[in-house]
């Protein structure tokens, strides 16, 4: 698996060690379990988006969140038509351990608009079409040569199909959503629908860029660079509410339907400890157990990830750690460390390490 770690705050300010551990699993073909896949991805330092930051959808976020106070469900994948026969219609389905998420995948369409009304074209067939947020219902409606007029989908900007202004110009034509609700088909393009995807919010969207707090003349003047008083931990969440759970703990059951050719998959999640050390400079130690908090599932490449995370508070500054351990190590590891000793698992490896060390010399 993968280890980082970085520093963190507290909205008072205080600095916290973060450590995010990802491991990498296959995702399992019949009833088998899943394995540590031979491949590991890395932790993700940066956020990443389908197209330019802040203008498309976001894929991954960033794996150094401070702390996430429920774990967030996440797919990036596609929607299959059953059986590999063309449909203009799929129903998807995810559920892990307590969520479940049920919506519409449809092929592309666009909206008509005659001398009466507005309506929904007829969805072309497709096998295989990508789910982001892109393809949710959303967008921005900046037709109008007049600016005035401009608006946006806050819940989804960078999505299709919103028009606040209802010109037949402006909206026959126009590209509609490849997504909608089970029982709320989207039938205008000025209503509001809820978009309908599995990736992650974007950061500046409604709702969530609320929980971010205020940040205003007052804070700039008494807080910054603090944290506002009212900044919630939710906001690191990059899941929809509807796509968060209690920390799992392993052996939480999955399913996906029509989110791989072959229909329908379960399987169940590893179970895995996952006990992080930190040795003070002092001579001290703390333990604490690792929380699975991000599960982001890949269907497409038949893998997905695992995110585990502690953090700690600092009294003073990083320096005061001298060392992380993540894991579990055998009563012969902790021995040696005990004695000043290096710790080797056989003699195999000891007389490797000798050898390698000889060279060096000559």
């Amino acid at each position: 698996m993968q280890a980082g770690y970085t520093m963190g705050m507290q909205p008072d300010g205080r600095e916290l060690l973060v450590v995010a551990v990802k491991g990498t699993f296959t995702i399992p073909k019949r009833s088998d379990n899943p394995v540590l896949a031979e491949v590991q991805k890395p932790l993700i330092e940066a956020d990443t988006f389908t197209g330019e930051p802040g203008f498309s959808a976001p894929i991954y976020e960033v794996d150094y969140a401070p702390v996430k106070q429920r774990c967030d469900v996440l797919l990036i994948g596609s929607a299959y038509a059953p059986g590999g026969q063309a449909a203009s219609r799929v129903e998807v389905s995810l559920r892990v351990g307590s969520a479940f998420k049920s919506f519409i995948v449809t092929g592309d369409r666009f909206w008509e608009s005659g001398n009466v009304a507005i309506s929904p074209g007829y969805s072309d067939q497709f096998t295989v079409k990508p789910i982001t947020y892109d393809h949710a219902f959303g967008g921005l409606d900046n037709f109008h040569e007049n600016e005035k007029k401009h608006s946006a989908f806050m819940q989804n900007p960078v999505g299709k199909g919103f028009h606040q202004q209802l010109s037949r110009s402006l909206v026959d034509g126009a590209p509609m959503p490849n997504t909608e609700e089970l029982k709320r088909a989207v039938t205008m393009p000025n209503t509001i629908y809820r978009p309908m995807a599995f990736s992650p919010l974007g950061r500046g969207w409604e709702p969530r860029y609320k929980l971010a707090g205020t940040y205003d003349q007052d804070w700039i003047d008494n807080t910054f660079p603090f944290l506002p008083a009212d900044f919630d931990d939710h906001y690191y969440q990059a899941a929809p509410e509807d796509q968060q759970i209690p920390y799992p703990q392993g052996g939480e059951g999955i399913f996906l339907q029509n989110l791989t050719p072959g229909g329908q998959i379960s399987f169940q999640l590893p179970q895995v400890k996952m006990p992080v050390v930190f040795f003070r400079k002092d001579g001290g130690k703390e333990e604490q157990q690792g929380v699975i908090d991000t599960i982001v599932l890949e269907p497409d490449e038949g893998l997905f990830t695992m995110t585990w995370r502690v953090a700690i508070p600092l009294k003073r500054n990083i320096f005061e750690i001298s060392q992380v351990l993540v894991g579990e190590k055998s009563k012969a590891w902790w021995r040696a460390r005990e004695l000043d000793k290096t710790y080797y698992p056989s003699l195999d490896h000891l007389i490797r390490e000798k050898q390698a060390e000889a060279v060096e010399e000559d």
